[in-house]
């Protein structure tokens, strides 16, 4: 009999840090090369500011939030709100990144050949290298299932103090990154996945947690390689994300319904 066993599912694999000292090095420079850390871009590179906040912009597929379920203070790492939604599941509305795409959910694209200068309320920051594996959204911190492997992924998008860029770096496919955008006055949310094509990134500045806000914009990327399911040849991504790897606190807004994810149409 064969003693034969499946190789062990990827999770999320770290490869490269790097410090990023905003004071010496403030622009990601996404050159055609791929994206490094300047203290100023050259003179052929295209400097674009982030994305204007319009908390009145609304896409993706709404949901109504019929109540706060709980909220559960998770010190030193952040805060945890679950959050009760009028559905039977929760489907996330597929876009290939573009600028308005990504303004809509408070973020910016910057594509091959442009520059942003970041600033940051903390330090330090680090820009890592990270393999996803298709298996890394189907996991839960919230429901006490510990590393058990789901056979379903929840709604799990946080926003934080530090700034967040996700660069899509791997050589065959684009980078996903699932977004929300909630108006806790009207019980409203908004979810969809981002799918950010080969070379370009998301910007997202910090997002503090602040008094009477109209809306929250949330994000995640643990299901970064959707691109690959259905690709028998190839079960993660590669890709570069600034984050602050220490001290960071976090504010998760989950729901455990059973979420649905599928591919844009290609765009023309």
């Amino acid at each position: 009999m064969s003693d034969a066993h499946f190789a062990p599912p990827l999770f999320i694999q770290e490869k490269n840090e790097e410090d990023i000292n905003l004071a010496l090095t403030p622009w990601f420079c996404n050159t055609p090369n791929g994206p490094v850390w300047v203290a100023e871009p050259a003179p052929e590179i295209v400097r674009v500011e982030a994305a204007p906040d319009n908390p009145a912009t609304a896409i993706g597929t709404p949901y109504v939030v019929a109540d706060i379920v709980k909220v559960t203070p998770n010190p030193p790492w952040g805060t945890e709100t679950q959050l009760g939604f009028s559905a039977a599941e929760v489907v996330f509305e597929p876009f290939w990144a573009t600028p308005a795409i990504a303004a809509a959910f408070g973020a910016t694209l910057i594509q091959p050949g442009q520059a942003i200068q970041i600033s940051s309320p903390v330090s330090p920051l680090q820009y890592v290298e990270y393999d996803y594996g298709v298996f890394a959204g189907h996991w839960s911190p919230y429901q006490g299932t510990g590393n058990t492997l789901l056979t379903v992924s929840c709604t799990d998008l946080e926003h934080h103090d530090f700034p967040h860029v996700f660069a899509s770096t791997d050589p065959l496919q684009p980078l996903v990154v699932s977004v929300g955008r909630y108006w806790p006055e009207q019980s409203i949310i908004r979810v969809a996945d981002l799918w950010v094509k080969q070379g370009d990134a998301l910007y997202i500045p910090p997002k503090p947690a602040l008094p009477n806000q109209v809306c929250l914009d949330l994000h995640n990327n643990r299901n970064s390689a959707l691109a690959c399911w259905g690709n028998i040849q190839q079960n993660s991504i590669t890709t570069h994300t600034l984050l602050q790897q220490n001290n960071g606190y976090f504010y998760w807004y989950w729901n455990a319904l059973a979420t649905v994810h599928s591919r844009p149409v290609m765009p023309g």
